[in-house]
């Protein structure tokens, strides 16, 4: 019964979706044609295109940043707390202080990945915009309440749902490129959008060193304040991308009578099979998703595994501080840097070839896949490095230059994986594609930290490492049996896929 509604919702949406003259009758369309209408985003100038851009980046960059993670700087931030005077709830009397933090930072990043599932659909109804003010304003309110609380309690609570808030603006963004940049012109565009939250994990952390260093754990929360007013004066300069939002605001605009409003059941159904069935269907269901959901998963679940583990590592092997600990993470902000250059390469010397090759839109999916395939190697290849070059006897520069190629492996497959993705589905089950990869990610990425800790105390730096780069090299198929075989599964897919 669900995948009968979902298949319905299927075909309804995508014709919904497709113009104008779908979504009116035959004496409108005759009026109102929003192909070559101004108002098109397609249709944009590049100027106004790049601003909505820039916000989206911002916003999701804000987003990833929130998390500022660090045993050690966590640890600092209880003694801050408790050197304040502010008394720890009974949550942490029964758990070691260091747990309870722990856990605190892995809710907020769950959160993360629970955002999207309400904000995504919710924004096919509201347009972008209204959820981008919306993951702005409220993340920052709650960062801010969590500046000031006085009890972990509070801030536990307080991050948590400034995480939910900022997290559909890391899904909805995919939805943003598809309905403004044709698929020819959508590679830069995407790879900016990608790389700004994969600046976040990189450069979070050392911003959490320095603050609660220098100026105390609250400016941790301060400063995510300011960076949702930053991207908030974006949001607002940026102009509404959602074609059937538009559309009526433009008929309207005409004098034309827009298609009658949905019923509010129809609504609420459609947002429950949409926003809580389709993702989760997507992944058990259709291999394209489930697979590159796990892949992309692990990987973010390792980066996050090293955000738990980089301060025990290097403090212990090496015997750096807590911020010459806090600046590793700058190799994982150039290895992602480096990454975005090799896929613009890719982009313009391996994929800009096929647009002229094959007629307009229609060029296959699987030619997205080249900087997963060079991912899949990179990343078994940097934890394998990186297992057994830390050690006293080996310079810090030699694991450090393997997080650099981890980072570069990372951002390539995700990034390849999610424009994958964009051009495998339909525009209408985009969103709920993405949401599932974001469930999938942001979920394992928050159980990782969890035990990073035990588990490079128990089995060694080199073992623990290994047993990740055993783990990857068992995922390397993955994107290369897609690049093979990928036409043959999308032509088995359920849902609205590109054919061609």
């Amino acid at each position: 019964m669900v995948l009968e509604t979902l298949d319905s919702d299927d075909n309804t949406q995508a014709q919904a979706e497709a113009s104008s003259a779908e979504k009116v009758n035959d004496e409108v369309s005759t009026e109102f044609n929003f192909d070559d209408d101004p108002a098109n985003p397609y249709n944009w100038p590049k100027w106004k295109k790049n601003v909505l851009l820039a916000a989206t980046a911002i916003i999701a960059f804000t987003g990833d940043i929130h998390y500022q993670p660090g045993t050690s700087t966590t640890n600092r931030r209880i003694r801050s707390l408790q050197h304040r005077g502010l008394p720890p709830s009974n949550d942490i009397l029964r758990r070691p202080l260091e747990m309870a933090m722990v856990d605190s930072e892995c809710r907020s990043v769950l959160a993360l990945g629970l955002g999207p599932i309400i904000g995504g659909p919710l924004s096919e109804t509201t347009g972008r915009k209204a959820i981008y003010i919306g993951a702005a304003s409220l993340g920052g309110l709650f960062a801010l309440g969590a500046g000031f609380t006085t009890s972990f309690a509070g801030l536990s609570i307080l991050r948590f749902f400034a995480g939910f808030a900022y997290g559909p603006s890391l899904s909805i963004g995919s939805g943003f490129l598809a309905e403004t940049y044709t698929p020819a012109e959508r590679g830069l565009p995407s790879l900016l959008w990608i790389l700004s939250p994969f600046l976040g994990p990189g450069l979070g952390p050392v911003l959490g060193v320095f603050l609660v260093d220098r100026m105390g754990w609250r400016w941790t929360q301060f400063t995510l304040v300011f960076f949702s007013v930053f991207s908030l004066i974006w949001v607002l300069i940026g102009s509404e991308s959602y074609h059937p939002v538009i559309q009526r605001r433009r008929m309207k605009q005409l004098g034309i009578p827009p298609p009658k409003s949905t019923p509010l059941i129809d609504t609420l159904r459609h947002f429950l099979s949409k926003g809580l069935f389709r993702p989760l269907h997507m992944m058990l269901t259709e291999p394209i998703v489930g697979l590159l959901s796990l892949y992309v998963a692990f990987v973010f679940g390792v980066l996050f595994n090293f955000f738990g583990a980089f301060f025990y590592i290097f403090q212990s092997v090496y015997g750096f501080t807590i911020v010459q600990s806090g600046l590793v993470f700058l190799a994982v902000a150039l290895g992602c840097v480096i990454g975005a250059l090799t896929i613009g390469l890719c982009d313009r010397l391996f994929y800009q070839p096929q647009v002229r090759r094959f007629p307009p839109h229609q060029v296959p999916p699987e030619y997205r896949l080249l900087p997963a395939l060079i991912g899949s190697v990179a990343l078994p290849v940097s934890l394998f490095i990186f297992a057994w070059t830390t050690r006293p006897s080996i310079s810090p520069a030699v694991p450090i230059f393997a997080i650099v190629i981890f980072g570069a492996g990372n951002i390539n497959l995700f990034v390849s994986a999610l424009q994958y993705t964009g051009d495998v589905y339909h525009r209408t089950n985009v969103a709920s594609a993405t949401s599932a990869n974001s469930l999938a990610r942001y979920g394992l990425a928050a159980v990782f930290p969890l035990f990073s800790l035990q588990l490079y105390r128990n089995l060694g730096v080199a073992w623990a490492s290994s047993l990740l780069g055993f783990v990857s090299i068992a995922l390397l198929p993955l994107p290369w049996l897609l690049f093979k075989f990928g036409k043959a599964i999308r032509n088995k897919s359920k849902y609205q896929t590109a054919t061609y």
